[in-house]
């Protein structure tokens, strides 16, 4: 992809780990104060969003961004290149005092596939990127499905169950996606609908560390959609796709 650089990859990385700084100082001024709890949520979206578009403008300003805390635009349409954020994944994790499954999505599309990305999980201290991506660790024990701590999770359910493992709860995508990629769970299965800015840049971490990524149906995940809405996704340990795929169809 000649129109794809090592500078594409570090930017990534950079821009979500400033986001997440600044997510970070948030939430700890909001400590300190008394500040009501949905307002910490909607102040970090918007300022997170506020910051990464700014360095993605300034950087590359003939890209196009799409964002969960904006309004799209045709523009996105006519371009090669284009920027997919959530500038805070996991509001109502980030809004509880201690809980660090909440992450920062920054992810580059060029011709529907994500190119170069970085999950950044400020809580943690971690960032997870296209540009030196890890091998998820061996896995041992029981198999760990890592599903929403808020909502039903019938898909992951059934998975566990087929393969008597055992299920995680995380808030944020990113968590539960990079979960995979650190041997923490094996599998991250969604069928509750999603939209592109929740997934692109954990598929694309995912995918560039070896795991797999894809639709529960096995069919990749595109971007840059007509309808920015994903209905299903699938991360997980490489070596445990087919059995997943052969599962659900």
């Amino acid at each position: 992809m000649g129109n794809i650089s090592e500078f594409d990859h570090e930017f990534a990385r950079y821009a979500a780990e400033e986001a997440g700084k600044l997510l970070l100082k948030i939430r700890r001024d909001a400590s300190n104060s008394s500040v009501p709890t949905e307002e910490v949520g909607s102040s970090g979206d918007a300022l997170s969003h506020e910051l990464l578009v700014e360095m993605i403008s300034e950087t590359f300003p003939d890209d196009a961004i799409i964002s969960e805390e904006s309004t799209e635009g045709p523009i996105r349409h006519t371009k090669d290149r284009v920027w997919i954020i959530d500038p805070l994944d996991g509001t109502r994790e980030y809004c509880i005092e201690g809980r660090s499954d909440w992450a920062v999505h920054v992810a580059l599309v060029h011709a529907q596939k994500p190119v170069a990305a970085a999950v950044s999980l400020p809580s943690l201290g971690k960032t997870f990127s296209t540009q030196k991506p890890q091998n998820p660790p061996a896995s041992s024990g029981k198999v760990k499905v890592v599903c929403s701590r808020t909502r039903p999770v019938p898909v992951a359910e059934f998975i566990s169950n087929q393969l008597e493992g055992e299920l995680l709860f995380m808030g944020s995508a990113g968590a539960k996606a990079m979960a995979v990629l650190t041997g923490d769970a094996d599998i991250y299965a969604h069928a509750g609908g999603q939209y592109e800015w929740d997934s692109c840049a954990p598929v694309a971490v995912a995918l560039a560390a070896g795991a797999h990524a894809s639709r529960l149906d096995g069919s990749p995940v595109n971007y840059n959609q007509k309808n920015l809405y994903v209905p299903d996704l699938l991360i997980c340990r490489k070596e445990l796709a087919n059995t997943v795929l052969t599962l659900l169809n």
